[in-house]
């Protein structure tokens, strides 16, 4: 699985607007509802299911929201860059301005897994980050996001 496989041009958001954790979520929820072709409701719900067994805001000032969806058929991820950082409950306490949601089937196991370890390791790169933080471009948002992932794939 690659990053590029779960991630397309429209799935990319490039001044989410956002005031808080819950709003960021429905924003993310309502893109991701469109490219799903799920109900918006359906996939909130999971996120924020998952959200009350511990905070997705993993620190450096991103958050990886993720969770199961009965009857999806692959991986979905969105990417958000926000308008302006938010409080995300981060293990850092420090507020949130690029947010990867990942969704996956409820069979994914090991897919999801890795699919996290992935997205996790790419936002890691401080570098990458700053990159990201300094465009607000959706077009270019993504060319970031798929070079890393095809220059790390290599």
């Amino acid at each position: 699985m690659e990053l590029m496989d779960i991630l397309s041009p429209e799935s990319v958001i490039a001044d989410l607007k956002a005031t808080s954790k819950k709003q960021a979520l429905q924003e993310l929820s309502k893109q991701a509802a469109g490219l799903i072709e799920f109900h918006e409701r359906a996939v909130f719900d999971v996120l924020l299911e998952r959200e009350r067994l511990g905070t997705t805001g993993v620190g450096n000032g991103i958050a990886i929201p993720h969770g199961k969806l009965p009857g999806l058929d692959r991986l979905h991820g969105v990417f958000a860059r926000l308008e302006k950082p938010i409080d995300f409950d981060s293990i850092d306490e420090q507020p949130v301005d690029l947010i990867f949601m990942l969704l996956a089937p409820e069979s994914a196991g090991a897919d999801h897994l890795k699919a996290l370890a992935r997205v996790s390791r790419l936002l890691r790169d401080s570098g990458m980050c700053e990159k990201l933080r300094g465009t607000n471009r959706a077009e270019a948002l993504y060319a970031l996001l798929s070079d890393a992932a095809t220059s790390r794939a290599a």
